[in-house]
């Protein structure tokens, strides 16, 4: 998506969708004894930001890969409903057979068409911003799914990044 998209999303209190200075935030800027020039400055850096983003979404865009809430489904959840939410026919077969109800089924087909009807609406919001949630979510799964001595070197570079202590994962009695 784009990066454009994220830096209105960012100042479209103070600038307009072009990039440039709203006149009604530069005169509420005046009328409280900013000076001319450095409302001008202002309004000068963040319009070469928004050139630059701007540039780089026509010459270099972001990837942007595309998940949907299937993606997000266990492998068991998978094997008995479709990417839409419904369940699989092989599945509501099975479940008869081992005497789950009819009530019970639809109500986890329910619930489920609801997780990826949600899960659809969010990201739709997200991409109106210029944030992939899908990529986002993806991002949040692999870093849970990491192992212990994984988790443990990232906070070893996060230290030697000057991370602060009380922002890792570890409690402070973890020796290194």
């Amino acid at each position: 998506m784009s990066r454009v998209k994220r830096w209105i999303n960012m100042h479209k209190k103070e600038f307009n969708s072009d990039g440039t200075l709203k006149d009604e935030v530069r005169e509420q800027k005046l009328s409280r004894g900013a000076n001319k020039e450095a409302i001008n400055d202002y309004a000068r850096r963040l319009k070469e930001q928004y050139d630059e983003w701007k540039r780089l979404d026509e010459t270099d865009p972001e990837p942007w890969p595309i998940y949907t809430a299937y993606d997000f489904f266990t492998e068991q959840e998978k094997r008995e409903f479709n990417p839409d939410g419904s369940l699989k026919p092989e599945y509501v077969e099975y479940a008869r057979s081992i005497g789950i109800s009819e009530g019970a089924l639809s109500q986890q087909e329910y619930r489920k068409k609801i997780d990826v009807d949600n899960y659809n609406r969010v990201s739709a919001l997200y991409a109106e911003q210029g944030i992939n949630f899908g990529e986002e979510q993806m991002k949040e799964k692999r870093a849970a799914s990491r192992t212990y001595v994984q988790r443990r070197k990232q906070m070893e570079l996060d230290l030697q990044n000057f991370e602060p202590a009380d922002s890792l994962p570890f409690d402070k009695d973890t020796q290194f």
